[in-house]
């Protein structure tokens, strides 16, 4: 069986985003693995020219990623207990920065949640978890909200 050093945990900061780190816990406690907890804030880059300025689509994003680097500490240490864990916040398209990261990072898992989504929501917001997935060279646990 391959060794796992390093899980990607990617959360979206929802009510079962605890579910899936109780999921990346297991995994690490199993194999002794780092984990990596990763948040993708929205870029928001697609609205410049919408007679929005960019520098206040900029600013609305700093204080995204502020917020949510405050949310993520408060996340690592209520669901994160005596493990390696280390938080990050990037910006962009969650399913291409989590590939991206996974890659740079050279993590030998991902763990994430899905949203379950069907029908017309699955057409216009698409699957983060299906292009993860799909694209991962890493095995992708996921994890279905009960």
């Amino acid at each position: 069986m391959p060794e796992i050093k390093k899980i990607l945990c990617a959360v979206d900061f929802s009510d079962y985003s605890p579910m899936v780190a109780d999921y990346a816990n297991m995994m690490a406690k199993c194999s002794g693995a780092q984990i990596l907890v990763l948040y993708v804030a929205p870029s928001l880059s697609q609205y410049v020219g919408f007679h929005v300025p960019p520098s206040s689509i900029e600013s609305f994003v700093g204080e995204i990623v502020t917020g949510a680097e405050d949310t993520m500490s408060a996340f690592v240490k209520e669901n994160f207990k005596d493990l390696n864990v280390e938080g990050k916040v990037v910006t962009g398209y969650p399913a291409e920065e989590i590939l991206a990261i996974c890659e740079a990072e050279k993590c030998d898992m991902v763990v994430m949640g899905t949203h379950g989504r069907k029908g017309i929501d699955r057409i216009l917001f698409g699957s983060v978890a299906e292009k993860v997935v799909k694209s991962s060279k890493a095995p992708v646990l996921t994890v279905r909200p009960s």
